[in-house]
Formats: C-alpha cells, sequence, structure tokens
C-alpha cells in the first residue's frame, strides 16, 4: 500500500522510515513524502485512479494548508483517506479536520504506535478484501 506524508519539515522522512523500515522491508508499506500541499495534489495527480490510499498531512504549512489540502483530496479522490497531524491540538483544527472528513486527527510528537496500528488496520483490510 502506498502512503503519502506530507509535511514541510523534511527531517520527518528519515523518522517515518525508520519507524516504519520493518514495514516497507516486507513490502506491506511504500511511503512517499511531499512537502507542501501543491506538491501532494501533483502527486495524486499522476495516476488516476491515484496510487496512494492514505495522505497523513501536517496542518499548518506555508502555502496551502493540510486543511485546504484535505478539503481538495476529498472533494477529487473521495476514495483516499487522510489523517491530519498538528503542533497543536486545538479543538477548532479537530472538528475542522473531522468535518472535513479526516479519518483521524494526531497532535506531535506523534504517537507512532497509535499510526502504525492505524496504518496496519488498513493494509489487513486491504488483504481481507482481495
Amino acid at each position: 500500500m502506498k502512503f503519502l506524508v506530507v509535511d514541510d519539515e523534511k527531517d520527518v522522512e528519515a523518522l517515518f522510515r525508520q519507524k516504519f523500515r520493518k514495514e516497507i522491508r516486507s513490502g506491506d508499506l511504500e511511503l512517499v513524502f511531499a512537502f507542501s500541499g501543491q506538491e501532494a495534489l501533483n502527486l495524486l495527480n499522476e495516476h488516476d485512479p491515484p496510487e496512494v490510499v492514505y495522505v497523513f498531512s501536517d496542518i499548518n504549512m506555508p502555502g496551502m494548508s493540510g486543511l485546504e489540502l484535505l478539503e481538495r483530496i476529498k472533494s477529487e479522490y473521495p476514495d483516499v483517506k487522510v489523517s491530519m497531524i498538528s503542533a497543536y491540538g486545538d479543538e477548532e483544527n479537530y472538528n475542522r479536520a473531522v468535518e472535513s472528513g479526516a479519518k483521524a486527527f494526531f497532535t506531535k510528537p506523534i504517537d507512532f504506535n497509535k499510526l502504525k496500528d492505524e496504518i496496519m488496520n488498513m493494509i489487513n483490510k486491504k488483504g481481507e478484501s482481495k
């Protein structure tokens, strides 16, 4: 399964690759990275339908915010699951993310055990539907 991580902080790539190295090595998970909302949309537009099945996006980014990206993804690619992350667990961002169709909402620092559980559930469900 292909997962897209969207964050303007480039060091998240190394962190995600380290935390999911077992799943990447086994071939269960392929991670791709975008460092802006527009770059994420460009990646999603490369294939019709998109190869990406899950997007994990930061909310606070320059240019297009993660919430704007979420709204665009849900309107253009309703089958793609999206979870949001914010350094601020404020109620306003949480409510807007959920109302816009976010699957989950995480706060920094990321609880990678919780995220890994969510991703493994998606992988297992995909395996069951084959």
